[in-house]
């Protein structure tokens, strides 16, 4: 059926006439890819949300989610604003600038992406220093990014703060934070040195492309970030009370409510996986008592569902947290979906490269990757035998 244009009349156009049929059918698909794209973009939450109903059903109970589990996701959500508050206030830019000057500037943005993941998370410093680094001129800088990949992975193992696992699994058994940086500094320093050794063999930048383009202005909202992020490692080290936080989260409420545009979807994902545990603790009944067993079973879980989700299932049932926090941060290496820090770098370059450099590029993540994944296997029999 064939209708004429009246008033504003329909969206598309066909041979001269606005046909209904064809106005419905692009609906429909536009709807269709919107839907796949979110799938495909958010899929560990559908699967951690299917599987929390599943067992849920199957076990005719409702999972049970503790109050220092609320405190954990609290903390996630005020680390996550506090950090995009920095980041859109232009001051995590503004110190990135001073790393891009001088010589060995590839030692630089791979040390500065540990130190900078142990503070900010090892997700938003490969945000910063990623871009930064494809808009120097370098040469390989396929290996550069590799490296900050591994570089962040291994930066945000040593805080509790430095990604969500760890947070998770510090609040979660109760951990003092000497015990948490002494049993994990071992790892964390020895990719450190890995990455830095392998970062003097790559070539020194020319000169930046582009520079009198950015804009490194700090807005006075930095401030405000600042000392959320402060009152965030605060809490963590149980210094101040977790709501002390709500104060601050309601200022970004009533001031600057764009901040709080975060990763809702890993906050739900994360909550998901929390009643998945519990329920998958109660269906297994025994715990896993041999923390090899741990160790292995959470670094390979890792590489099939990543290591945030793993870190929440396992503790679920296991009161061996040294082992699992070996296993998650070990975990993060190998595959591209092992850690969402491998997504975020391997994304970025992507986008930015050449069509016939991605499939090298992505043999060479996997390799260097699972390179890594076998010396912190290494390592940690090593220290446990």
């Amino acid at each position: 059926m064939r209708i004429r244009r009246h008033g504003d009349g329909w969206k598309l156009f066909y041979g001269g006439y606005y046909d209904i049929r064809y106005y419905y059918t692009g609906v429909v698909v536009s709807l269709q890819r919107k839907f796949l794209y979110y799938f495909l973009k958010e899929w560990l939450l559908a699967a951690s949300a299917v599987g929390l109903l599943a067992t849920s059903v199957f076990m005719k109970r409702v999972p049970v989610i503790s109050v220092s589990e609320v405190q954990v996701l609290f903390l996630l959500w005020m680390l996550f604003v506090s950090v995009k508050g920095l980041e859109n206030s232009g001051l995590i830019s503004g110190l990135s600038r001073f790393i891009e000057r001088g010589r060995f500037v590839p030692l630089k943005l791979v040390a500065a992406t540990f130190f900078l993941s142990m503070i900010v998370t090892n997700d938003i410093a490969l945000v910063v220093i990623v871009p930064l680094t494809l808009s120097l001129r370098i040469d390989r800088k396929d290996l550069l990014v590799i490296m900050e990949a591994l570089a962040a992975n291994a930066g945000s193992a040593f805080m509790p703060f430095g990604n969500p696992q760890n947070l998770f699994i510090y609040w979660n058994y109760h951990i003092t934070p000497i015990e948490f940086v002494t049993q994990i500094a071992p790892f964390s320093l020895f990719f450190l040195a890995v990455v830095l050794g392998l970062s003097l063999l790559l070539k020194p930048v020319d000169r930046c492309e582009n520079d009198n383009t950015r804009n490194y202005a700090v807005t006075p909202a930095a401030s405000l970030y600042a000392v959320m992020l402060l009152v965030v490692v605060l809490a963590v080290f149980r210094v101040v009370p977790v709501i002390t936080g709500a104060l601050l989260l309601a200022a970004v409420f009533a001031f600057d409510r764009k901040t709080l545009h975060v990763d809702y979807a890993l906050l739900f994902t994360f909550l998901c996986f929390i009643g998945l545990a519990d329920n998958i603790g109660i269906m297994l009944a025994s715990r896993l008592k041999h923390s090899g067993h741990v160790f292995l079973l959470s670094a390979l879980s890792s590489q099939m569902m990543s290591n945030v989700p793993a870190a929440v299932l396992f503790a679920g049932f296991t009161t061996r947290w040294r082992a699992l926090l070996w296993g998650v941060s070990v975990g993060g290496f190998g595959n591209i979906i092992a850690s969402f820090a491998n997504v975020i770098a391997y994304k970025m370059y992507v986008g930015y490269a050449d069509r016939r450099e991605i499939a090298g590029f992505s043999v060479k993540f996997v390799c260097a990757g699972y390179v890594m994944f076998f010396l912190g296997i290494g390592l940690y029999l090593f220290l446990n035998t």
